[in-house]
């Protein structure tokens, strides 16, 4: 009942910021802090190192293989009686690590957003847009943008779901923080290179959070049809 309470809060909460930020300008305020009208420029060149290296190649390697890591540590944990009470929790962490980035990725595709150093406004060619609006005939034929939400964020938001591996309140705590950490800071080197508006990255968030706790739903589902199949044996 829990989780089916936080999925459809998280649901209102998704469409009223996707909304709100629609209709609203907060993310050309927050966004005009990081562009220097002057030059023409965002305040971090995308190809600057080591900011590139730390904040999108070195992560995005990182988190792969800490991926990886937790698919061969679940692999184990399910030969293994004592790491039992762990397995779904492990489970819930592979499964996000895989469908959030897939999700996102894919709705990415679909959108049609453009980036913020797409836009007329920071020297692009395309007009600021909201996702349920399409292009006047006139921009139409512009090459498709894939900027909304934040894909580089969602595999550090994936890492939401380590709240769900571990059982003490000490423990989730830090594991939300962790994570928050990790696709904030994601998502803010993509913010000042010009990738990405601050709302691309809190959808992403908010939307990795719901895609969890679906995961989350339907694990605890199989979970509850295995122990009824053992108690039947």
């Amino acid at each position: 009942m829990y989780i089916d309470k936080q999925r459809r809060t998280t649901v209102v909460v998704l469409a009223t910021v996707i909304v709100f930020f629609g209709l609203s300008d907060i993310d050309i305020y927050i966004q005009d802090q990081f562009y220097n009208f002057q030059t023409h420029k965002w305040i971090v060149d995308e190809s600057l190192q080591p900011w590139k290296f730390i904040f999108y190649d070195g992560i995005k390697r990182g988190l792969l293989i800490v991926g990886a890591i937790f698919i061969i540590v679940y692999i184990y944990a399910s030969l293994k009686d004592k790491f039992k009470s762990y397995q779904k929790g492990l489970l819930i962490v592979v499964l996000s690590s895989i469908l959030v980035p897939t999700v996102v990725g894919g709705l990415k595709k679909t959108t049609n957003m453009p980036c913020p150093h797409a836009e007329i406004r920071y020297s692009g060619e395309l007009p600021r847009t909201a996702v349920w609006e399409c292009y006047t005939p006139e921009y139409a034929n512009k090459k498709s943008k894939a900027c909304w939400p934040a894909g580089h964020a969602s595999a550090g938001f994936a890492l939401l779901s380590l709240y769900f591996l571990f059982h003490s309140r000490r423990n989730k705590i830090f594991a939300l923080g962790g994570a928050m950490i990790v696709g904030w800071s994601m998502g803010m080197y993509k913010m000042l290179v010009g990738d990405h508006f601050f709302s691309h990255t809190l959808i992403t968030m908010i939307l990795a959070w719901l895609l969890i706790l679906i995961i989350v739903k339907f694990v605890n589902k199989i979970s509850r049809y295995k122990q009824t199949e053992e108690s039947n044996v």
